[in-house]
């Protein structure tokens, strides 16, 4: 298993633009469903923002350093467990949060709070842990990622998508709702294009190593999920807030991951693989757990 380490990702330049532009669209759409009166209703809810970017960005990203420690997998797989964990929440929470019966005001203020301070925590997170752990160190060293470079790449992919579809947003309101409507389906559909994008002509790659990320992957966000539910009942959130909490620190942007791996680390075996599989992996467990609140949430209404 250690030439997994060394195994690269076949990906040229024209699949990596193809990569940056899908991210950026998908990254419009989420921006078009945010508006400042999310970001003002933050204020007046201050402890649910707190405990929502507490449980994603701090303890997330520690607990995943901590697991690390204790299973010791290959150096790779281990840097894209930290890769996804340092990333934001996915675009599909606010759809799953709804389905679940969650808190979605909620759910839209975290996403839109969390995408901007990935901005910066994205960046620091991967970097501190990264260097923490001496086998994904030295690979660090290997790559030299530059921390400007990377920080100037999710300002492009999460920052200025962000400004512009809430600009468009605040302009034009109707025609925001329309394009989001048409969007939020289609970010399902983009990332599994880009999984196949990545992938097409690394089948073997895939093939042959998918087994070792499997068991790591599923656990890992089921990890996540279980970690944003017990915050928040640690805090005493009610029931809605637990929920939403916890799809929001399970579902995370495994495409930026994805993409900053590959702008990067060349497409570095195990974390490729890694966060492909957890990008995959976090859509099915997300709407299956949706689906069963959804449920409960009905059978409870009904009594």
């Amino acid at each position: 298993m250690q030439e997994l380490d060394t195994v690269q990702i076949q990906f040229n330049n024209d699949d990596l633009w193809v990569l940056n532009i899908a991210l950026a669209i998908v990254m419009f759409g989420v921006a078009l469903g945010i508006s400042v009166e999310d970001f003002k209703n933050i204020i007046k809810q201050p402890k649910l923002i707190f405990v929502g970017l507490f449980s994603q960005f701090i303890i997330l990203p520690l607990l995943t350093f901590l697991v690390i420690l204790v299973i010791n997998p290959q150096p790779s797989i281990a840097l894209g467990m930290m890769m996804v964990a340092a990333c934001p929440g996915g675009n599909i929470s606010n759809f799953m949060t709804h389905l679940a019966n969650g808190n979605s005001a909620l759910s839209v203020s975290l996403t839109a709070l969390g995408t901007l301070m990935a901005i910066v925590m994205t960046p620091l997170n991967f970097q501190l842990y990264g260097n923490l752990y001496p086998p994904t160190a030295e690979i660090l060293k290997t790559v030299e990622v530059a921390p400007f470079e990377l920080l100037k790449l999710v300002v492009l992919l999460l920052g200025i998508p962000l400004i512009l579809g809430m600009t468009l947003r605040y302009k034009n309101v109707r025609l925001a709702e329309k394009l989001s409507k048409f969007l939020k389906p289609l970010s399902i559909i983009v990332f599994i294009a880009i999984v196949i994008i990545a992938f097409s002509n690394n089948l073997d790659v895939f093939n042959n190593y998918i087994s070792h990320v499997v068991y790591i992957g599923s656990g890992h966000n089921l990890l996540a999920i279980f970690t944003g539910f017990v915050i928040a009942k640690f805090f005493g959130l009610s029931t809605k807030d637990q929920k939403t909490i916890a799809i929001e620190t399970g579902i995370q942007n495994s495409g930026l991951g994805l993409l900053l791996i590959f702008t990067f680390f060349h497409g570095l075996g195990g974390m490729a693989i890694m966060a492909a599989f957890w990008g995959i992996w976090h859509i099915i467990s997300g709407l299956a757990l949706a689906l069963y609140w959804s449920k409960v949430s009905s059978k409870i209404s009904v009594v």
